[in-house]
């Protein structure tokens, strides 16, 4: 083979296997064994939604039941391009709690969904991780609220619990950042179906990027106030987003849920998202649920 031919071959083989390392899928790995909320019942949607993009292989590491030694519980966060974080529960030994901070300082993401977010209150690194949490006796020590007030973001330090709901009950998101992957080409307002709408989260919020909020009204059991429900954090060279919707299988059938997760994965994988808005996708007044 000449030298030009060889090239030629060189250069074709380099275009193809390109072309096949863009099309692979992203390595998810959902967590979970321990949750106050349904994990068994959440987890294995949560790995049908992703693999039905096909942008998406899906394993699942699950811990020892509540009560039960943790300490040999070592996921290879390393093996995978993001992690997705469907615990609440016992603390990890410190092998495994460096093993995914420096998995996510390094480059690797994270998706906290829903209560994930009251995960290891004592944690100060997770904490930093994923800006906001929840419940766990947390409170103004551990960092402020985030408010929307008049069209900008405030950080309150009122002191106060961390972590709240009112009624199941439905509510409309707005997006804060439309010119985030994970948000552009949304509807401005968009319907969810009744769920547990989080308030009074509170933490760090270091490189926090609000994308969208759901006014949690008073008379509701809210905080009358908007509050952060689709969130970005940068952590090292990791990408973190924490989606606090959907409390159990049923909730998780609303396309506002799906989306955002969808997206957020794919965003936390890569940095970038390539699915489009879906045609059921929900507008300001009228919900969108899949069988």
């Amino acid at each position: 083979m000449s030298y030009r031919s060889w090239l030629t071959a060189f250069g074709l083989w380099a275009i193809l296997a390109a072309v096949a390392m863009a099309q692979a899928p992203c390595k998810v790995l959902i967590v979970d064994g321990q949750n106050g909320h349904k994990w068994a019942e959440t987890t294995p949607v949560l790995k049908v939604l992703l693999e039905e993009t096909k942008l998406f292989t899906v394993d699942v590491a699950t811990s020892p039941p509540r009560g039960e030694d943790v300490s040999g519980f070592k996921p290879n966060f390393a093996a995978y391009d993001v992690v997705v974080s469907n615990y609440q529960g016992a603390s990890w030994s410190e092998e495994t709690q460096q093993a995914l901070l420096d998995y996510v300082k390094g480059g690797g993401g994270l998706v906290i969904y829903h209560f994930a977010c009251a995960a290891f209150p004592q944690w100060k690194e997770f904490n930093e991780m994923i800006g906001l949490g929840g419940w766990g006796r947390r409170n103004e020590k551990d960092g402020p609220y985030i408010r929307w007030r008049d069209g900008e973001i405030v950080r309150d330090m009122s002191p106060g619990r961390g972590g709240g709901h009112g009624p199941m009950q439905p509510f409309q998101l707005v997006i804060r950042e439309p010119n985030h992957p994970i948000t552009e080409g949304l509807p401005t307002k968009f319907m969810h179906v009744d769920d547990e709408l989080y308030g009074w989260l509170r933490g760090p919020a270091k490189n926090l990027t609000v994308l969208a909020t759901a006014f949690a009204p008073k008379d509701k059991g809210g905080s009358d106030e908007h509050e952060p429900l689709l969130f970005t954090v940068s952590y090292g060279k990791g990408r973190v987003f924490q989606n606090a919707l959907g409390h159990t299988g049923k909730e998780l059938k609303s396309v506002a849920f799906i989306v955002p997760f969808q997206r957020g994965v794919e965003w936390a994988a890569t940095g970038k998202v390539s699915q489009k808005v879906p045609e059921d996708f929900p507008g300001p007044d009228k919900t969108s649920v899949r069988d």
